[in-house]
């Protein structure tokens, strides 16, 4: 593996870890609706888990109202088992067309339970991320034992990987910030 390959395939892993935890934090309810709270969650449609926002349409008219028109009148049953079922810890109200799901506001101890799930949500990021720089410098070092790289390129090779983490950490951190800031908002 050469210095190149190390590189980009430690940066599109680390991409990926933030990434990851985007779509996580996505899924966190704030007290506001909105529809990545569901749109995500896996329905089991004829056999096939398939995710909600394939199979209705989904909006938010107010502030605090999530509906879900489903394309196929026969799979709204699933997919309301599909939201009981799932983390987002909302009831679904149907009336047989249409689902509604009302928002409700967060207390100031959920909000705290949520600001800590996120918090340690953005750790397990962070350490995803270093333990792709362990890796890359691993390779860097044994390319050098190869003596496929000079001791300079190493070093160089390295310091440009602790480069590329504190970056990816940074993005991390700002997502946290982010949304523990929306969590917290009252």
């Amino acid at each position: 593996m050469d210095i190149d390959e190390i590189n980009l395939d430690a940066e599109d892993r680390m991409e990926k870890a933030v990434e990851f935890l985007r779509n996580e934090l996505r899924m966190i309810r704030t007290g506001r609706a909105s529809t990545a709270l569901v749109e995500n969650i896996k329905v089991d449609y004829y056999g096939s888990p398939t995710p909600l926002k394939q199979l209705a349409n989904i909006s938010v008219p107010e502030a605090n109202l999530i509906i879900i028109k489903p394309f196929d009148a026969s799979a709204i049953k699933d997919i309301d088992k599909a939201i009981l079922a799932s983390p987002v810890g909302i009831t679904p109200g149907t009336d047989g067309r249409i689902i509604r799901m009302v928002v409700p506001p967060l207390s100031g101890e959920r909000r705290q339970q949520l600001a800590q799930q996120i918090k340690h949500m953005a750790e397990q990021a962070r350490v995803s991320i270093r333990n792709v720089r362990r890796d890359a410098n691993k390779h860097i070092d044994q390319a050098q034992k190869d003596k496929e790289i000079t001791e300079d390129e190493r070093d160089e090779t390295k310091k440009e990987m602790d480069e590329l983490t504190k970056k990816h950490v940074e993005q991390v951190d700002k997502l946290l910030k982010a949304k523990t800031d929306e969590v917290m908002e009252i």
